[in-house]
């Protein structure tokens, strides 16, 4: 595994390191001792695959938010899809900004979401498969998103959206939350 940084502070690829011969390749796709070594804590406690039935759909943009916030590495596993991460975390550097990328299961990267980003893609191919690994336990109550084509935040999603769901479609407008300076003499 390589983890590279992306723009979003806390976000990274998980690129495979393939070790090829003549039957094929092999890969770590999941070492917890090499993100460990990275300065990255991460424990599973489920994993979850999303199948999408048509090119086009959109799920996303969710998150938890506390007292139950969840990490997430995420890998498109048949077919193409464009993953986008989304910084929500108001002392970030990098708050509401974006980042986007392409996955499939030929190249096998993996996108790590940390706690306070919120998560969505857009399948590019029909029957896109998409797997999870959570670190965290669903919790219904902190469950919660954005709108994938909030005014806010200005995604720009590769394909004409073809099908989003109908919670997806309803969160309100996003206002993004302005930090005070206590610190700061009148």
């Amino acid at each position: 595994m390589r983890i590279v940084d992306t723009t979003i502070a806390g976000v990274s690829l998980v690129e495979l390191e393939r070790i090829e011969d003549e039957r094929g390749s092999f890969a770590r796709s999941f070492c917890m001792d090499e993100l460990r070594e990275a300065g990255i804590k991460f424990n599973v406690h489920q994993a979850n695959i999303s199948v999408n039935r048509f090119a086009g759909t959109v799920r996303g943009m969710h998150f938890q938010g506390e007292p139950s916030p969840e990490s997430k590495i995420v890998r498109c596993t048949r077919g193409l899809i464009f993953d986008v991460v989304l910084d929500l975390r108001p002392d970030s550097s990098t708050y509401c900004q974006w980042f986007g990328t392409k996955l499939n299961p030929t190249e096998g990267a993996a996108v790590l979401i940390p706690p306070g980003c919120a998560h969505g893609f857009q399948s590019l191919a029909d029957d896109t498969e998409v797997h999870y690994l959570m670190c965290g336990r669903f919790d219904a109550a902190a469950a919660t998103g954005v709108r994938y084509d909030d005014p806010a935040f200005r995604i720009n999603w590769p394909a004409p959206v073809s099908s989003v769901s109908e919670k997806d479609r309803e969160w309100p407008d996003y206002v993004p939350q302005v930090i005070q300076n206590s610190d700061i003499e009148l």
